[in-house]
């Protein structure tokens, strides 16, 4: 896409004769925003601000441009269809059980959940109340057993994760538990800390570890949900940004969205959110930022 700005590489900002700088444009609900506001560095007006999105895309006036509406998954209905203002709105779908039991020629049929067992009549229906709570016992154990090896299994996965993740520190990251010396805020140099946020979406090495840290959903360290929750993204957005997981980062989105409504933002500002997490060891991947300028 070509800018109609020669001083501002980025299309989403214009060029502001009276401060000399480029500043952000405009979000409006429904649209995006043309390239440089559809301004030149002269002042000149070579298109309007904003564009209407198209359809299958909407904005809510959180971000520059038209964001792809999200499909709801198999087993939700959508209660709420996308418009160019809103995402399409999912609801997990329910099917009602019940215990009630049903009378039937042979017997009465005791229900529980989608279980179902006959019981006899006639001259030897004594021994059926017996029968029938013996079988209700066995099922309810069977559920126990079944539920336990279910979160043994859970278990077991979160061990596995967690040392996946201790093989990453052990490559070279900082762990999690232990306190950087002098914090790691302070041992960062002021350069990088006041570097713009983009510097870390350039690093590309720096960001895949970071995405490699952060990225995976676990209940022992707090993600990037954690971290798009406390920069304001609402949850319809997180959950679809999860949902395209295998297409893009949702780290990368985070970012990408934090720059675009937030350009004066800064390494530190990062930094201090990523602190509030308890998240060390994506802290000390921020000083590496200082290597690469180096290096440069």
């Amino acid at each position: 896409m070509m800018g109609y700005s020669a001083k501002c590489r980025d299309l989403k900002t214009r060029w502001d004769r009276e401060r000399s700088k480029c500043i952000q444009c405009d979000f409006k609900a429904g649209h995006e925003v043309t390239p440089n506001c559809g301004y030149s560095d002269d002042g000149g007006r070579h298109d309007a601000p904003f564009t209407q999105c198209k359809n299958g895309t909407f904005n809510d006036g959180h971000f520059a441009y038209c964001q792809v509406c999200k499909s709801c998954v198999p087993g939700y209905n959508m209660i709420s269809p996308c418009t160019t203002t809103t995402d399409s709105q999912c609801e997990e779908l329910r099917i009602p059980t019940t215990g009630i039991p049903v009378i039937t020629s042979w017997g009465p049929i005791l229900t529980t959940n989608s279980t179902m067992v006959l019981l006899p009549t006639g001259p030897d229906k004594h021994w059926a109340l017996p029968l029938a709570i013996l079988i209700v016992i066995l099922l309810v154990v069977l559920s126990a057993f079944v539920i336990y090896m279910k979160r043994n299994r859970r278990g077991q996965e979160t061990v596995l994760a967690f040392n996946k993740r201790s093989s990453y520190m052990n490559a070279g990251f900082s762990s999690l538990s232990a306190a950087p010396s002098n914090n790691d805020l302070e041992d960062t140099s002021s350069a990088i800390m006041s570097a713009p946020l983009q510097t870390v979406l350039d690093n590309l090495d720096v960001l895949e570890e970071l995405v490699i840290l952060l990225d995976p959903e676990s209940h022992a360290v707090k993600n990037t949900k954690h971290l798009a929750s406390l920069c304001s993204f609402p949850a319809t957005w997180i959950t679809y940004t999860y949902s395209m997981k295998d297409s893009k980062s949702p780290l990368k989105a985070v970012l990408e969205g934090v720059t675009s409504r937030h350009p004066e933002w800064t390494v530190g500002h990062l930094a201090k959110l990523l602190r509030q997490m308890e998240r060390n060891d994506a802290i000390a991947l921020l000083a590496r930022l200082r290597v690469n300028d180096m290096d440069v």
